[in-house]
């Protein structure tokens, strides 16, 4: 369960230290204490909340004490919904064309990169194809940066999945995108993980209809987002050796084959591999009792079967602070829990919780990563050096 790596995503106890290390690489083997890392922000769609949600969480000013902000959209969006939303933002933006990030990038301001020089007409509350292509613009914008090494991470407003849709994005959502485009980095597969504190949830199947469930779920896929689960535990929150809970995909967790097989015939088997491995992998549980008898608490990690099996209860639990993680990149991407909200868009009644815990939380995954990568550096140095030792010894 939690270690001394548990994190919290509001950490404004920030170090003052004066070393210089905004220009740190994320790649490096060596992570000072005042590391800011580059966090790029996709708008989204700009007739939704995410634009209030990003404003909201940049004007606590303290955020540039721990990050340097990019925000990949249009200007003009901004603009007009500080005025629209009538609030004092008190951020420092800097303003960057598209074509110019790698020399732009100001240490101590909030990075608006102008990815789209259209005249956009913002009809707030509104599903507008326009709104859906500038979504598009910000978030190629932002992959394009990420693949380039000029930001350590991606926190992506929420999207309308349909308006979206065009002849270079054919997918459900982010995490399909963003799977597919780091596929030549040896990305086969990914996982959409849920996180609030201590509560995270991942889902063997995702965007998918609910009768293409049964025949999506199968051991090898199962095997391969439990890989990646117990990974992401460990590199991402320091928990060296997750205990993790699978819930079945039938009432009842089948209840012995009465109400499905899927249980015996291929969730218990997958349980039984990894324990042979000495994983601490358990299961298969009833989802609503594993819920209601709030059995989520004893594990760090719950992968549910199908979307709405894990998602229901969390956002339950946790929906105007949850954060959508995806575990498997060789990136750092989250994102808000929540949807365009078309419903309140415009209206200055959306709470930003969840997106500034998103933040918070690429923020931390980016310093885990780098502290994981020295860790297991220094182990293989280590286990190098007493090698060459039993070596010496020998002779």
């Amino acid at each position: 369960m939690e270690n001394e790596h548990s994190k919290s995503y509001y950490p404004f106890e920030s170090d003052n230290g004066s070393e210089n290390t905004d220009n740190l690489a994320f790649h490096t083997k060596e992570r000072p204490k005042r590391f800011r890392p580059r966090i790029g922000i996709s708008m989204g769609d700009f007739n939704g909340i995410g634009v209030e949600v990003i404003l909201k969480t940049l004007t606590d000013t303290r955020v540039l004490d721990l990050c340097i902000p990019v925000i990949f959209g249009a200007a003009r969006v901004f603009s007009h919904y500080k005025k629209l939303l009538n609030i004092d933002f008190t951020f420092q933006q800097h303003f960057i064309d598209d074509e110019n990030i790698a020399s732009s990038i100001h240490q101590q301001k909030t990075n608006i990169v102008n990815c789209s020089s259209a005249k956009i007409e913002i009809e707030a509350g509104k599903v507008t194809a326009e709104a859906g292509a500038c979504a598009l613009a910000a978030l190629e914008g932002a992959t394009k940066a990420m693949q380039e090494g000029w930001i350590d991470a991606l926190v992506t407003a929420p999207i309308n999945k349909d308006n979206i849709q065009s002849e270079t994005f054919n997918f459900p959502g982010h995490t399909e995108y963003l799977t597919e485009k780091f596929s030549k980095d040896k990305v086969k597969d990914s996982l959409m993980f849920l996180i609030h504190e201590n509560l995270r949830v991942g889902v063997v199947t995702g965007h998918i209809p609910l009768k293409d469930v049964p025949t999506a779920v199968t051991a090898e896929k199962i095997t391969s987002k439990l890989n990646l689960m117990l990974h992401s535990l460990k590199q991402d929150f320091g928990i060296a050796k997750p205990k993790v809970a699978l819930l079945g995909l039938n009432p009842h967790a089948g209840e012995n084959g009465l109400l499905g097989s899927e249980e015996k015939e291929i969730i218990l088997p997958v349980i039984e591999k990894f324990r042979q491995k000495e994983h601490l992998v358990y299961g298969a549980f009833p989802s609503d009792g594993f819920f209601g008898a709030k059995e989520y608490e004893k594990f760090d990690g719950i992968l549910a079967m199908y979307h709405d099996q894990g998602l229901i209860p969390f956002k339950t639990l946790a929906f105007n602070e949850g954060i959508n993680f995806t575990a498997g990149l060789p990136v750092v991407r989250t994102s808000p829990d929540h949807g365009t909200a078309y419903g309140i868009a415009g209206k200055n009644s959306a709470d930003e919780s969840s997106f500034r815990n998103a933040l918070f939380l690429a923020i931390d995954t980016v310093k885990s990563r780098i502290d994981f990568e020295i860790t297991n550096k220094e182990k293989m140095e280590h286990k190098q050096r007493r090698k060459e030792e039993r070596r010496r010894n020998r002779g």
